[in-house]
């Protein structure tokens, strides 16, 4: 079927209404009517062509919401009308190791949401700035929190997951400080959910102005990073770093202010690489430097009931699709608290 959608027709044009279609639903598929669909950093890097192999035309959007409005026959999970929400992947090939332990997130075959390779037309995968999307029920999520909320529920398939899980991986919890890099789409929902894991959290922001957010959202303390007094206060001190920027900068700065073993994670990802870290300061604290790439799926489904059951959605700012490239030289300024996310009804009114 056709239905409306935003898209861009290449690296260098701004986002268009196009017309794309879906395929009618399989025997394991669930159709879902969008409701909402958040803006993510990563949207902005593909549909630039900043990250290689983009394809055209480009409908971005991986932060799903809404009701199912059809089922394959074969589909148990799901109900007509059922609020559900898809994120980052759409597929996988469901039998290597990654996958057999719920890790599709690190299949080799992953497919994305969208830019992913596909059989159905065009030949690979179309996003959620679009009226409806078709998905294997393996990959569709239940949403448990109220209706009111779906809006500000988008940003937790992408933001969410992505910061829920190396908090969990690295065990953020009650006796542990860690340290939330950054206070935007990603920061201040690792502040959230590392404050609702019980651990001792510390907010870095560059901007003074921002000490206030950072405890409004659950920071115990806030460093001012070009603080040096600041920073030098917690030396070798923190169990978990949580680096959500998605610019380059001086990793070494965060990197001795673990503890012996403590481990800094990296989920922000830059146009351009870091400049690289100084050995020393790995080696002689037996130190960590990890990445995170989002979540399987039943870790994004457990990220989602932990959220519903603590109370936690993202905080947006709802824009109307036609809005979507002011919303994008917005959030490339940090003019965004802290997530864009999209009204699709705006794409038929």
């Amino acid at each position: 079927m056709t239905i409306k959608a935003y898209g861009a027709q290449a690296g260098d044009q701004p986002l268009e209404p196009i017309a794309i279609n879906r395929r009618a639903p399989t025997a394991h598929d669930v159709q879902i009517d969008i409701a909402f669909c958040g803006v993510c950093h990563s949207d902005v890097h593909q549909v630039r062509s900043e990250w290689a192999g983009t394809l055209y035309p480009c409908v971005p959007g991986h932060e799903i919401v809404g009701r199912v409005s059809a089922l394959g026959a074969h589909v148990s999970k799901y109900e007509i009308g059922d609020l559900v929400g898809v994120g980052c992947m759409v597929d996988s090939c469901q039998h290597c190791d990654d996958c057999d332990e719920g890790l599709e997130n690190y299949c080799d075959e992953m497919v994305g949401t969208y830019n992913g390779l596909t059989e159905d037309a065009p030949g690979y995968t179309l996003g959620g700035y679009s009226q409806q999307i078709v998905v294997h029920e393996r990959f569709v999520l239940r949403i448990g929190h109220p209706e009111t909320q779906l809006a500000t529920v988008a940003p937790l398939l992408c933001a969410g997951i992505t910061t829920y899980s190396p908090l969990r991986h690295w065990q953020a919890g009650p006796g542990k400080k860690v340290g939330v890099v950054g206070i935007g789409g990603l920061g201040h929902m690792g502040i959230k959910l590392a404050h609702a894991m019980g651990a001792h959290v510390v907010a870095f922001t560059t901007s003074e102005s921002k000490r206030e957010e950072a405890k409004a959202l659950g920071a115990d303390e806030v460093v001012v990073s070009r603080n040096a007094d600041e920073m030098a206060a917690h030396a070798k001190s923190f169990d978990f770093i949580l680096n959500t920027v998605a610019a380059p900068h001086d990793l070494d700065a965060f990197l001795v202010l673990l503890k012996r073993d403590g481990t800094m994670t990296l989920i922000g990802a830059p146009a351009t690489p870091h400049p690289s870290p100084q050995v020393f300061n790995l080696i002689l604290k037996r130190r960590c430097l990890a990445g995170s790439l989002i979540g399987g799926i039943p870790e994004t489904q457990e990220m989602l009931d932990f959220c519903a059951e603590n109370g936690i959605v993202a905080d947006i700012e709802m824009i109307r699709i036609d809005e979507i490239n002011a919303a994008y030289e917005r959030m490339l300024k940090g003019d965004v608290k802290y997530r864009f996310v999209i009204d699709c009804a705006s794409l038929v009114a």
